[in-house]
């Protein structure tokens, strides 16, 4: 990077207010700017993508304090003095991911967790894709994870017993002009892609999709795109980590760490102090921070809020794929524009939009966005509408200023692994990163020991919906809490609710049980089923059923409990 030049354009844009300096590690930015935005801005300008170097950005904006990760409420000395091999920082699909390949050596594994359960942040906030890598630049490190973890999706989900279904993409053009074109661009896809890539003309389009948009008149279609259900896949690398040894500890947050010398001797939490070997930071929108502490900071994370809306069922018909439709795209470089999914749930969702943020944790919905990410994919047809919007959600993308991932070890810190920068594609892109940072953590360690009683399957809980009649007869003589439908909109059993209170990695709040086996996740969105998930949680755990929360400490649902002292009505 030529600073001078930097500098120059930085001075036209800003008047003077932001300077860049060339530091050890990274090119540090600071001064005072009139807004985030203009932070951001600034961070942009002099990144360049998939650069080694990276913008660390200390701007500061006026009358404006970045907020504080929202601590957990229990404080215990549940950790105090333990000394694990490798402490993982971070409960999405990446920090699971790494666990469970660690647990095939023979080690003390602890991840840790501030919230109360796995996967509350980017991991279950985003539309469950599986990216063939269309849209990222080869040369980048996302690029190579992305294709590597694409082609281990199969065998992973076989072998954690996730629904993983090889969909395919479409991405669709308006002109049929387009189509020498296309064929032209076919040894540059299956050079670059994870699958291979195939032209569509209108007629195979219309049978392959009957009920896709009449503008579009011939498509590219990448057989490597599949779905995924991200937190059902990441509760089970967590699941399956435990399974083979590691230590969970969910409400556990990071408060400070001491280093000495270039290396970290032990990690202040709110549940005692750890005395790690090695530390993986994979905390997502935090993981700054996190090399903050670690004296290791070498890069920036700028958070980017994007908003998705769920269809009901009943719009699943009219999509088999994952589609795009070239020309309506967003403007930013820096979004993929979004598209339309359908889930392995049944589902559909619109969406994302990509909007700049510096609250790493606020996922409210709005409108407007909502608005913005429905309107542009009104083109794929009447079938299309508001009508059937069931739900929302936002999620929190952990972007680098270079649009790219970092995994490896410290740079002036010895013993920590960087899993960071992970935004799209991160879930596609997971499997690969775990074996990756598991195999720099291995060589941090030295000489390791093979985990012989490593297992790699996950049985998960079983679904009578999808048994043939036979099947289902035969588990509910079994046990007759699988023939109690609680949940009518998605057919879930009590005996499945149960299930999901007593496995390896136990839940007791709604949206937990939610997460697992899908009670509230149709159309009436939990309002005839909800009350019974009280009822069984309150019973299964013993507790009042004014305890029972819908998920964060301070969410319980009822103001006052009617009947007995452990939720029987």
């Amino acid at each position: 990077m030529n600073i001078k030049k930097v500098q120059k354009r930085l001075d036209v844009r800003f008047g003077g207010k932001v300077r860049i300096e060339d530091i050890e590690y990274g090119f540090r930015l600071t001064g005072l700017v009139d807004s985030w935005e203009q932070a951001v801005e600034a961070g942009l300008m002099c990144a360049k993508n998939g650069s080694k170097k990276h913008i660390i950005n200390d701007i500061a904006a006026a009358d404006l304090e970045k907020p504080a990760a929202i601590p957990p409420e229990i404080h215990d000395q549940a950790l105090e003095g333990r000394q694990p091999d490798v402490l993982i920082i971070g409960g999405g699909v990446v920090g699971c991911a790494i666990a469970r390949e660690l647990t095939k050596e023979k080690l003390d594994i602890l991840l840790i967790d501030k919230e109360y359960d796995v996967a509350l942040h980017a991991s279950s906030r985003n539309d469950g894709m599986v990216h063939p890598g269309i849209d990222i630049r080869p040369g980048l490190l996302k690029k190579k994870m992305n294709n590597r973890g694409n082609a281990l999706y199969d065998q992973v989900c076989r072998d954690l017993e996730v629904p993983f279904e090889r969909s395919g993409q479409f991405l669709c053009f308006k002109k049929k002009s387009y189509l020498p074109l296309l064929f032209l661009t076919i040894p540059y896809w299956n050079l670059t892609i994870a699958g291979k890539a195939h032209v569509i003309t209108e007629k195979k389009l219309r049978r392959l999709e009957p009920d896709i948009s009449s503008e579009a008149k011939c498509a590219l279609f990448f057989d490597g795109a599949g779905m995924v259900c991200p937190y059902g896949l990441t509760i089970a690398y967590a699941e399956n980590a435990i399974d083979n040894g590691a230590q969970i500890s969910l409400n556990t947050m990071v408060c400070d760490m001491k280093v000495k010398s270039g290396h970290i001797e032990s990690v202040s939490t709110n549940r005692g102090t750890i005395y790690p070997a090695v530390v993986v930071n994979a905390a997502g929108v935090f993981a700054e921070d996190i090399a903050q502490l670690a004296e290791d900071r070498f890069f920036s994370i700028h958070p980017r809020k994007g908003t998705n809306a769920i269809l009901d069922k009943k719009a699943r018909r009219h999509i088999k794929t994952i589609y795009t439709l070239m020309g309506t795209q967003s403007k930013s470089s820096h979004t993929k524009g979004g598209g339309i999914v359908g889930t392995v749930d049944g589902n559909v969702l619109i969406g994302p939009d990509a909007v700049e943020t510096m609250e790493k944790e606020d996922f409210s919905t709005h409108s407007d966005s909502i608005y913005y990410t429905f309107d542009k994919h009104a083109h794929a047809g009447k079938w299309l509408t508001a009508s059937d919007i069931i739900t929302y959600f936002a999620g929190i993308r952990a972007a680098t200023y270079e649009e790219d991932f970092i995994i490896e070890k410290g740079r002036a810190t010895d013993n920590i692994v960087h899993a960071a920068g992970i935004q799209s594609p991160g879930l596609t892109a997971a499997p690969a990163i775990g074996l990756e940072a598991a195999s720099i953590v291995t060589r941090l360690l030295g000489k390791t020991e093979k985990n012989l009683h490593f297992h790699p399957h996950r049985k998960a809980i079983v679904k009578p919906k999808v048994l043939t009649d036979r099947e289902r007869a035969s588990l509910i003589e079994e046990n007759p809490d699988y023939g109690q439908i609680v949940c009518r909109c998605e057919e879930i059993s009590k005996g499945e609710i149960l299930d999901a209170m007593r496995r390896s990695l136990p839940c007791d709040t709604v949206d937990g049980i939610k997460r697992r086996v899908r009670p509230g996740m149709g159309r009436c969105q939990g309002s005839f089923c909800g009350q019974q998930v009280i009822r069984l949680i309150a019973a299964e755990k013993q507790i009042p059923l004014d305890q029972v929360r819908k998920g964060y400490p301070g969410s319980e649902i009822l103001l006052g409990e009617k009947g007995g002292s452990h939720g029987h009505l």
